[in-house]
């Protein structure tokens, strides 16, 4: 039996990089990304893409056969597509359940049909991006953009902009791009120019611009035109504050923390739609909205919520102090790795904003703990409709299998999982299936979140949307 164990995984592990080149091939020449259950198979090794498939028993409660998925696979690779994101999961388990008699093949052209590239239409150019701040969020914010380049007709880092730190500050900003005690290792090769003050990272010149005033920066001299900024440096929250990255070659301006005044929240999947071409500054509200109002959101529409009180679990923070020391926030002078610490969450305020049918239905309070990364959030919710635990669970399921919250929640159902299991994930939240506890038209949904890495791919979705290169997603939900 073992040897047939070991003879099956070689097998499988063969299909798996016999993809590899394929989905490469997709995705650099034609902008195509390949999925399995929302989870990009870009860039993953054999074994990453064999874990991909293993996870969708987590979803489904079966797992995904390679052998499945391998024929959909090379169906798409024969079809000339426009750039799309192909979902060959969901294509697999769809094939399975279709009663039709057709072939694999047969069912994938005419699922993906809408993704065949018009005759003669263009891939769109790209569309430059500068990032103001280099902290935790934004060096998570230019891997994502580096690691999405593609064909180069996306979206393109072209400009950081900091505030010079010292002799070595290139270097140094480079080491921390390339090294993360959290996020492991950059994924890639990058390369310091230091006579143009440049970062190469994966074949992207990254213009490093020293200024600490936004108003002195003329982007055109730097041949940018047209781009996205994206503050995270939380400086400016209102309008008046953010206008003033409106300078030659910026044209929007997203930031990466609640905003103030008419600064529109926006929480992707939710209310990303409401934005107009005329909204040219905009706020992505903080990690832990984005985690709390899509399910919120999705138990509104289903069950209806009556109220709610968000508690969350939270990481430290830079904000807070290695050691005891002033702080003008309550208890946040405290020591961070040493103490839980009680604070105030501005999250369930800000659910208003993208959720305007919940407005004072939602109260919240946190607690910061001793952990780097990965937070939770506990919804205990009083619903308008009592329901059951595994009612309410197989509905947030098919939230994140089949509707347009895919990216937005993800779900596991382990009872062994633990903080540091959450850490890269790029779901919005991940619904703790095992933990969720409902008593009639009570409930309390745990969730987990990566508050660095899941909080980077949502402000990475609001820019592709704003931008026009979200592409779409077949099968559609």
């Amino acid at each position: 039996m073992a040897g047939d164990a070991f003879a099956e995984w070689k097998r499988r592990e063969e299909l798996a990089e016999a993809m590899i080149p394929i989905i490469g091939q997709l995705y650099r020449q034609h902008d195509v990304s390949i999925l399995v259950h929302s989870r990009s198979l870009v860039n993953k090794s054999a074994v990453g893409i064999l874990k991909a498939h293993r996870f969708v028993r987590q979803i489904e409660e079966t797992e995904l056969a390679i052998e499945d998925s391998y024929p959909i696979l090379k169906t798409v690779s024969e079809m000339n597509l426009a750039p799309s994101r192909i979902d060959i999961g969901h294509l697999a388990m769809a094939f399975k359940n279709d009663d039709r008699g057709l072939s694999a093949e047969e069912f994938t052209r005419e699922a993906v049909k809408d993704a065949i590239a018009a005759d003669g239409a263009g891939q769109p150019p790209a569309r430059d991006v500068v990032l103001y701040g280099f902290g935790r969020i934004g060096r998570l914010l230019a891997r994502l953009l580096i690691e999405k380049t593609g064909s180069g007709n996306g979206l393109r880092l072209r400009a950081v902009v900091v505030r010079k730190g010292g002799e070595n500050d290139l270097a140094k900003r480079a080491s921390l791009l390339r090294r993360d005690s959290i996020h492991g290792l950059f994924n890639g090769t990058i390369h310091v120019d230091e006579e143009n003050e440049t970062i190469i990272a994966n074949g992207n010149e990254i213009k490093i611009i020293y200024s600490g005033d936004p108003t002195s920066i003329d982007y055109t001299e730097y041949g940018i035109k047209d781009a996205v900024l994206i503050d995270n440096t939380g400086k400016w929250r209102d309008s008046e504050g953010l206008s003033q990255h409106l300078r030659p070659g910026i044209s929007k301006v997203v930031l990466t923390a609640p905003g103030k005044g008419d600064v529109k929240n926006i929480v992707h999947g939710v209310n990303h739609e409401t934005l107009g071409e005329n909204d040219k500054i905009l706020s992505c509200a903080s990690c832990t909205t984005n985690a709390i109002v899509p399910p919120l959101k999705a138990l509104n529409d289903k069950f209806g919520v009556e109220y709610c009180h968000v508690e969350t679990v939270h990481s430290f923070t830079n904000d807070q102090n290695l050691l005891d020391n002033y702080h003008k926030g309550n208890r946040r002078g405290r020591s961070a790795p040493l103490n839980m610490v009680l604070t105030e969450t501005g999250a369930a305020s800000a659910v208003a904003k993208a959720l305007p049918e919940l407005t004072g239905l939602v109260t919240g309070s946190s607690i910061r703990v001793p952990t780097p990364d990965v937070s939770m959030a506990m919804l205990n919710v009083t619903l308008k409709e009592g329901t059951t635990r595994d009612e309410l669970v197989d509905h947030l399921r098919n939230v994140s299998l089949s509707s347009t919250m895919q990216r937005q929640i993800d779900v596991t159902a382990s009872t062994e999982t633990v903080s540091t299991d959450f850490v890269g994930s790029r779901a919005a939240c991940v619904v703790d299936a095992e933990a969720t506890i409902v008593q009639g038209n009570h409930a309390v949904v745990y969730l987990w979140y990566d508050n660095e890495f899941g909080y980077s791919c949502q402000v990475i979705r609001v820019v592709q949307h704003i931008t026009g290169v979200l592409y779409p997603k077949y099968p559609q939900a």
